[in-house]
């Protein structure tokens, strides 16, 4: 086989960014780096591409032998590629975001690489460049959820309103007017209104409501205005 001539071969690798809800606040899970340097320093989840392998292949098999996580909702955003971000060698990220419910897998962390949740404002100095990389996955995530109801990725099957103006507000990092927040949400048809309520957070209880995904795809632009001034965020 021909190869090239010439050329200055790169390592490729692949590093995750993780975005968990716990129903009350937005947080991100690390792992402590299992090899020099800066081993038992925190990191995100990373490794490198395999030959037989594709950059999503990659993720999702290093995401599940880093934490055991699996099935997760995960989305290519961005290539981190400065000459010297790893000081060993030459090495391109193609970096993903993934958004779970922390309660739905809570159970099937593994504790090889000591995983741990972090809340956004209390995360810890991390190797490399990745303060960057979860800078720039934020940056990003919140304009897809501008655009788009991807958080529900975060939500468990049944939720509240206010729940989930919480998970926006959490996300966005300000506070939204509840009422206005309230009719922008309904007026996107994508909740199912359930007999039942939350009788846990308020003596009148909140209704709970579901995705209704039988319209998920047909209304996926419909969250487009949901968020007022959105570029602010970006």
């Amino acid at each position: 086989m021909s190869k090239y001539s010439g050329q200055t071969r790169l390592l490729a690798a692949t590093d995750c960014i993780i975005f968990g809800f716990d129903g009350t606040s937005i947080k991100l899970l690390l792992i402590k780096r299992g090899l020099n340097p800066f081993k038992n320093k925190w990191s995100l989840m990373g490794g490198f591409i395999q030959t037989s392998e594709s950059p999503e292949d990659a993720a999702v098999r290093i995401l599940e032998e880093c934490t055991g996580l699996k099935d997760v909702y995960m989305e290519q955003f961005m290539v981190f590629g400065k000459p010297d971000r790893d000081p060993v060698e030459r090495t391109l990220s193609i970096a993903y975001f993934a958004l779970i419910d922390i309660h739905k897998y809570e159970n099937q962390l593994n504790d090889k690489y000591h995983a741990e949740w972090f809340l956004l404002n209390e995360m810890p100095d991390l190797i490399f460049d990745h303060s960057e990389i979860v800078k720039q996955a934020k940056k990003q995530l919140r304009y897809k959820a501008a655009l788009h109801p991807i958080l529900f990725e975060l939500l468990p099957e049944k939720f509240t309103i206010p729940q989930l103006r919480t998970l926006y507000e959490g996300v966005y990092e300000t506070e939204f007017d509840d009422r206005n927040f309230s009719r922008k949400l309904l007026s996107t048809n994508l909740l199912v209104k359930l007999n039942e309520k939350d009788k846990l957070s308020s003596r009148k209880g909140a209704f709970y409501y579901k995705l209704d995904k039988s319209h998920y795809e047909n209304n996926f632009e419909s969250f487009l205005h949901l968020i007022p001034t959105p570029e602010k965020f970006f």
